[in-house]
């Protein structure tokens, strides 16, 4: 491929469109919520399904009979936002994200990386075609795909968040949207011109209330969980846990467990909240602007608190469930106290 200065804008036009939306997308969370290098992951994974897909999608052409424009239309889609969306569905498993704004950020990523080779490898073959053409790749294909993995991911999230325990059908109606979405594009049922103005003028609006309410429950999130762990933190440390209804519950179950076991059984839950109100203390400071150096005592209170859980065992950990509230968020917290 001839890298001239007529090539290298297509190449821009192709692929900055994504780019900028994803850094505007960055930019507006103003808790900062995803780290660049993890943004820089997701991309990168975007890039290998991009790659694992043209040579899926190459073998299925060969297979079905189907010619370009009908496979793109009818299969492609399906084939694409499944394999998208596979690695949405671990980090949501894996309670690496928290929030809806997460899920955004990281759903888009993806369909960035996706989209900027999509476009790379399709230049090879239409190198002479008009600026028009990669305008709508640029500025409708790429942003689609980053769109539609974003929303597979908002949606599927939202499912999670509501519903316990998590089922697998919650991917369904987040991964039918995407595919939808995907095919009504590729069908073209106006012009290629007025569907790429249509991708840019809504997803911004989609985008912008997603972020709008996931800010207002974090901010709902983190004002009750402050409350209730430092009060229930403060009980433990001034020793008047034991006149309370926990108290009571944690001395009911020395009938159940042996004494060191209930001792395990509060620190436990003590460092667990110590580590609760440090990860929601670092998202304020964040939103405040700040950025907090990692603390080699948290690696310390990560250690003590898997040994406490491997002494607890299984069954000691459900009968302290009801106290560490261990939610998507919860955990989701502490996985990011952990990469600090």
């Amino acid at each position: 491929m001839k890298l001239d200065v007529a090539t290298l804008t297509r190449i821009l036009v192709g692929v900055l469109p994504v780019i900028i939306f994803l850094t505007g997308l960055t930019f507006i969370d103003s808790y900062k919520l995803i780290r660049f290098r993890s943004i820089l992951l997701n991309i990168f994974v975007g890039i290998i399904i991009a790659f694992v897909c043209s040579i899926i999608n190459g073998a299925l052409i060969g297979l079905l009979g189907f010619d370009r424009a009908t496979f793109a239309k009818h299969v492609a889609p399906f084939v694409e936002e499944i394999l998208k969306a596979c690695f949405i569905v671990y980090l949501i498993y894996s309670k690496r994200i928290g929030f809806m704004v997460d899920a955004a950020i990281c759903g888009f990523a993806v369909g960035t990386g996706f989209a900027i080779i999509e476009n790379l490898q399709l230049l090879g073959s239409m190198q002479d075609s008009n600026m028009i053409v990669w305008i709508v790749r640029g500025f409708g294909t790429a942003v689609m795909h980053g769109g539609s993995t974003a929303i597979f991911a908002i949606v599927s999230k939202s499912f999670f968040d509501r519903h316990s325990p998590p089922r697998p059908w919650f991917f369904l109606p987040g991964l039918a949207m995407a595919v939808i979405i995907h095919s009504t594009y590729n069908h073209f049922f106006v012009s290629p011109e007025v569907s790429a103005i249509a991708i840019v003028a809504g997803l911004p609006v989609v985008m912008i209330v997603v972020f709008q309410q996931s800010e207002r429950a974090l901010q709902r999130w983190l004002g009750a969980g402050f409350d209730t762990d430092a009060e229930l933190l403060e009980m433990i440390a001034t020793g008047n846990v034991s006149r309370t209804r926990i108290g009571e519950y944690l001395l009911s179950l020395k009938s159940r467990f042996p004494g060191e076991v209930v001792a395990d059984m509060l620190c436990l839950l003590r460092i667990h909240l110590e580590l609760s109100i440090r990860a929601k203390g670092l998202l304020l400071m964040r939103e405040a602007g700040f950025e907090i150096p990692k603390d080699p005592e948290v690696t310390e209170k990560f250690e003590e608190l898997k040994y406490l859980e491997k002494s607890v065992g299984k069954t000691g950990r459900l009968a302290i469930m009801p106290f560490l509230r261990w939610s998507s968020r919860d955990l989701w917290q502490l996985h990011m106290l952990g990469k600090k």
